[in-house]
């Protein structure tokens, strides 16, 4: 009998090995004070797993920096607006490297592709993290589909679908929520504070 519960135990565990994690966005800020916006994000548990609370949609043009936290306000991520950027260039740092104005303590750069054309198309440069002497941007994500509509995906460097923004349903009737709340899927062996990230500079971009 333990034998047999160990073996299911297992097989359990392996099937969850490549399993991906889902959340739930809601772009609404945790706080709820009047004249803010944000995220609260939820796990498929319906824990708090990340939240943004702290800028006003109102004044798009004047964001110094949003900050991404997980679910018990620990900062993760600082995104920080290019000014006079013809394609909305946003740059991430690291908490620890806020601070830092070399060019190089950038985590990654995300723009869109053009300033004409499709705006829910956009690029991700990420810093080599794996050569310290070569820490320079390279192309590693790109963004394609609707972000408005709730409908679009994620892909690496060589075309592998790391995650998906979907409009959400409701239990067995399957209504459509609004988009202010939708589904994100991401595959295991990718960061979830990098996706979460790039839906961020979306929405602003966006």
């Amino acid at each position: 009998m333990m034998s047999n519960m160990q073996g299911q135990h297992t097989e359990n565990k392996l099937k969850n090995i490549d399993k991906p994690r889902v959340f739930t966005v809601w772009q609404k800020s945790s706080m709820g004070f009047q004249g803010t916006d944000g995220f609260s994000v939820y796990d498929d548990s319906g824990r708090l797993a990340f939240r943004v609370d702290n800028y006003s949609r109102r004044q798009r043009f004047l964001t110094k920096e949003i900050v991404l936290m997980d679910g018990d306000g620990k900062a993760l991520l600082c995104l920080r607006p290019r000014f006079l950027s013809l394609h909305d260039r946003w740059n991430a740092y690291e908490v620890e490297e806020c601070e830092n104005k070399q060019p190089n303590s950038k985590l990654f750069s995300m723009k869109r592709y053009s300033m004409l054309q499709n705006i829910d198309k956009a690029q991700v440069l990420l810093r080599n993290l794996a050569d310290n002497n070569n820490p320079k941007l390279m192309p590693s994500f790109r963004i394609e589909g609707c972000f408005e509509k709730r409908s679009c995906k994620i892909y690496n460097s060589i075309g592998d679908e790391v995650a998906q923004i979907s409009r959400k349903t409701t239990g067995e009737t399957s209504v459509l929520l609004g988009n202010d709340v939708f589904s994100l899927v991401i595959q295991q062996e990718f960061d979830c504070k990098l996706v979460m990230a790039f839906i961020i500079v979306m929405d602003r971009i966006h």
